[in-house]
């Protein structure tokens, strides 16, 4: 088992941009920081990734790799290849004796994936950096061309297919906010709702002044030439022809590891916070993809990591002094 005697600042769940971004703000505060990641990102289909300075076009993997083994160059830097099985809260008494000031612990486990070892910890903070899973529409073929000729963020993909002819397929109410944003890139944009009510009249006829035809017609599949999209083909058998586009997953956030802990989530079934990034468990911060608005380009995730880890680092200062957390 992979462990440590002392226990630790903070375990940060997720190996992302924003857990890994979090994690060197944190060991360069001179904390003991341990990363608990399952290595399965969101967008492990994504060749590229795009928008992120200095690294416009590499892969997200890529990105992941250099962010760990900047992590890990500091001493105090521990990192797991772990799936998170809990997040137990320790008693007062408990995390007293474990050198916690303010009363307030955790302990982490998780199960070793790859041939790494089980992970326990014991730590001051947690910070779920998890990311978010996704639900994609049951359609058969859409995972061959999903992370190629189909993407869901706009502002990452849209660049590349400009002046294409698209789709946007989604059952969910922001269809029209990010058909929209899509129009920034291509006039010849298909708008599938799946036999859904997800565009209301009136936005549908918003999107017609502008050239964006809805389609309310239940998908059967998406179609290809081997590698190549070429079309969506309705449940009537009519095929629209259409080269890429995106999609509107509905996410799920993966926080089974917290057990019958009561944390508080949007009306999208993501993590609420506060302005310090605390969830509605002292405690216990989230960042990233897993906390509203949501989905974002992976140099927005990283951001939003650097910032939360400054807070936490400061809650666990004020704490240590009893003065209590910053906005009390």
């Amino acid at each position: 088992m992979t462990s440590t005697e002392a226990p630790i600042g903070v375990a940060i769940i997720g190996g992302g941009p924003a857990g890994l971004s979090a994690g060197l703000q944190l060991v360069r505060a001179n904390r003991r920081i341990a990363i608990l990641d399952s290595n399965r990102p969101r967008h492990s289909a994504t060749l590229r990734s795009h928008g992120f300075l200095t690294r416009d076009g590499a892969p997200p993997l890529e990105l992941r790799r250099l962010g760990r083994e900047e992590f890990e160059a500091y001493p105090s830097a521990m990192y797991a290849q772990a799936i998170v099985r809990e997040v137990a809260p320790l008693e007062r008494d408990e995390a007293l004796a474990a050198g916690f000031p303010d009363g307030i612990g955790f302990r982490v486990r998780g199960t070793g994936i790859r041939g790494a070892a089980d992970a326990e910890y014991v730590a001051r903070r947690v910070l779920i950096a998890a990311g978010l899973t996704e639900e994609l529409p049951a359609l058969p073929m859409i995972r061959a061309y999903y992370g190629t000729a189909l993407h869901s963020c706009v502002e990452c993909d849209g660049f590349e297919k400009t002046d294409k002819p698209l789709v946007l397929i989604g059952e969910t109410s922001d269809l029209f906010a990010r058909a929209l944003l899509i129009s920034r890139f291509s006039s010849d944009l298909v708008v599938f709702t799946n036999g859904s009510d997800a565009v209301r009249p009136e936005q549908e006829a918003q999107l017609a002044a502008i050239g964006i035809r809805v389609e309310r017609r239940q998908i059967d599949d998406i179609v290809g030439e081997k590698a190549d999209m070429t079309g969506v083909r309705l449940a009537d058998g009519e095929v629209i022809p259409r080269v890429g586009g995106f999609v509107r997953p509905r996410w799920n956030a993966p926080v089974e590891f917290l057990g019958d802990l009561d944390i508080a989530r949007d009306g999208w079934g993501l993590i609420e916070v506060s302005a310090r990034g605390e969830t509605s468990i002292r405690g216990v911060y989230a960042v990233g993809d897993i906390v509203p608005p949501g989905p974002q380009q992976l140099i927005i995730a990283a951001g939003n990591g650097a910032t939360v880890a400054a807070k936490l680092n400061m809650d666990m200062i004020r704490g240590a002094l009893g003065v209590g957390r910053v906005d009390d």
